[in-house]
C-alpha cells in the first residue's frame, strides 16, 4: 500500500488534508475505471463503508454520479480531479 503521510489535496480553494488509508483505497481503485468511476465494493466483496464514500465526497475527491435504481440508498461516485491527484501523489 502506498504511503499517504504528507499529501495535502486541494479543493475549490480549501485545504481538504489527506485520504485516510481506508479513503486512498477507495479513491485508489477509481483510477483504472471508464470514467473514474468508484467501486461499490472492495476487493474482497464487502460493501465500501457509506461514511468513507461521504467523507470523499464532502472533501471534494469524488462526486455523486449515478443512481442505482435496484438501490436507490448506494452512493455511486466517481473521482474528481483533485481525488485522482490525492491518489497520484499519494502513490
Amino acid at each position: 500500500m502506498a504511503d499517504t503521510a504528507g499529501i495535502e489535496v486541494v479543493s475549490q480553494g480549501k485545504k481538504t488534508g489527506k485520504p485516510s488509508a481506508a479513503q486512498f483505497r477507495y479513491l485508489q481503485r477509481g483510477l483504472d475505471q471508464a470514467g473514474g468511476k468508484l467501486p461499490l465494493f472492495d476487493v474482497n466483496g464487502q460493501r465500501i463503508n457509506d461514511q468513507t464514500i461521504r467523507s470523499c465526497v464532502k472533501n471534494g475527491w469524488c462526486e455523486s454520479w449515478a443512481r442505482n435504481p435496484v438501490k436507490p440508498d448506494w452512493l455511486v461516485c466517481k473521482l474528481t480531479e483533485a481525488g485522482r491527484n490525492a491518489v497520484i501523489k499519494g502513490s
